[in-house]
């Protein structure tokens, strides 16, 4: 009896944890669900109880640019040693305990600028895992275990003109298609392989890379890629790679387009510090694109609209909310450009100041958490009437590799999953309960 009573036990609890699992948002690549930034769980904290984030549990991982993936009851991340030789490594983690499930470690030579660590999310879909390594080696894992699956060394096969700051791209799946950008030559800078066999499906345009992630959306009745490539806006067929649109978007230096472009209704929102804010419309009974407005400042500290280096913006109806390349959190008009107001008490005023932005529309409509890159987050509204702060605490501490002048930035997009937020720096990976009335 005691036997049966202690499997009843057991069985429950599996039970309980995987409805649990299923219930709760996850975060399985980079920006969440569909590449949205978005966060829709309820039950979670409407201010901190201190000036720090208690945290559950803390483990040491090395330099990377990649944010945790959260996904399955697993956490994983990627980093870089360059003792005793130079490699790249996957962990996964449980993301309860932080203790490590598996971890997989593969030679990687760096040869590009800013050389602490991998930059592209882990990408976790139907029980396998994808990680892109900032020199193209690109493994596909059995998410569970870690076993190999396949792997292809992109940089080689496709002779890539590899970007100043490396492959950062994060692989994205649209149905049986694992699709990355990597800048082959031959073009080859769009690549998708069969997802499970790692099988080549098909390849499209003759560009450079940027560090931009591509997203899928639904416009004209069909799937469209949208990728803004190093010198390109371009639509693309994810199942067949053919080429809807280009709509020419010439980097002037670095292959800098790095924030996601924004989707809503039938427009897109694309910017980045050198070539301005762009808003492109697409025609609703048919693929094609035509410029909704292009704004650009007249020198490095004259900027019009949001021309951002690294932050994604948000866009809530006829407002669009980013942050300049010093810092500056913008509200800016969605129909024309113009900027609503400027604040500057969300992060410091520095060189490539960033902000990550999520939306939490379960809170409230104008619910935006902000991981600054001082390691604090924040709990905001954001309106066209402006920025209201309505709690801040230390999450983390920044990563020391760059920046150090400054004390460290923390460039690495978390995670918001299960009611907890995960996040990293050069040393180590955290976990904090943002539930309510839980500890």
């Amino acid at each position: 009896m005691k036997q049966l009573t202690s499997l009843f036990i057991v069985l429950f609890a599996i039970v309980a944890i995987q409805a649990h699992l299923a219930s709760a948002d996850e975060w399985p690549q980079w920006r969440g669900e569909n590449r949205e930034g978005v966060w829709n769980e309820t039950g979670i904290i409407e201010k901190f109880e201190g000036p720090e984030i208690p945290i559950r549990w803390r483990v040491p991982i090395s330099s990377g640019y990649s944010g945790p993936t959260v996904a399955d009851g697993r956490v994983y991340v990627t980093d870089r040693l360059t003792k005793p030789k130079q490699v790249e490594r996957v962990h996964c983690f449980d993301w309860e305990t932080g203790d490590q499930i598996w971890s997989y470690t593969y030679d990687s030579v760096y040869k590009i600028e800013y050389p602490v660590g991998p930059r592209a999310n882990v990408t976790v879909y139907d029980g396998l895992a994808y990680a892109l390594g900032a020199m193209g080696h690109l493994h596909c894992f059995d998410a569970a275990t870690g076993d190999i699956v396949w792997k292809r060394y992109l940089n080689t096969e496709y002779k890539i003109s590899m970007p100043i700051w490396g492959i950062a791209s994060a692989p994205l799946i649209e149905k049986e298609n694992l699709i990355v950008q990597i800048g082959g030559k031959s073009g080859a800078c769009l690549v998708a392989f069969d997802r499970k066999t790692g099988e080549e499906k098909w390849k499209a345009i003759d560009d450079s890379a940027s560090y931009s992630a591509p997203i899928v959306i639904t416009h004209a009745g069909q799937r469209i890629l949208i990728s803004w490539t190093g010198n390109n806006i371009v639509a693309v067929d994810p199942e067949t790679g053919t080429v809807h649109w280009i709509h020419p978007f010439p980097a002037t230096r670095w292959e800098i387009g790095i924030a996601t472009p924004i989707s809503y209704e039938n427009e897109l929102f694309f910017t980045n510090f050198y070539e301005g804010a762009l808003l492109l419309k697409l025609p609703s009974d048919k693929s094609a694109v035509e410029v909704g407005w292009h704004r650009v400042g007249k020198d490095e500290r004259n900027t019009e609209a949001i021309q951002t280096t690294m932050t994604t913006p948000v866009r809530f109806g006829n407002y669009i909310y980013g942050v300049d390349s010093y810092g500056e959190l913008r509200c800016i008009d969605a129909r024309n450009g113009d900027r609503i107001w400027e604040d500057l008490s969300a992060v410091p005023k520095a060189r490539w100041s960033t902000i990550h932005l999520i939306k939490h529309p379960a809170a409230s409509e104008n619910r935006v958490w902000m991981f600054n890159e001082r390691g604090e987050l924040l709990i905001t509204d954001l309106t066209p009437e402006g920025l209201n702060i309505i709690s801040r605490a230390k999450l983390i501490e920044p990563t020391r590799d760059q920046l150090n002048q400054r004390g460290g930035v923390t460039w690495a997009h978390p995670a918001f999953a299960y009611k907890h937020v995960f996040a990293r720096n050069d040393k180590e990976l955290v976990c904090a309960n943002l539930a309510k009335n839980e500890k």
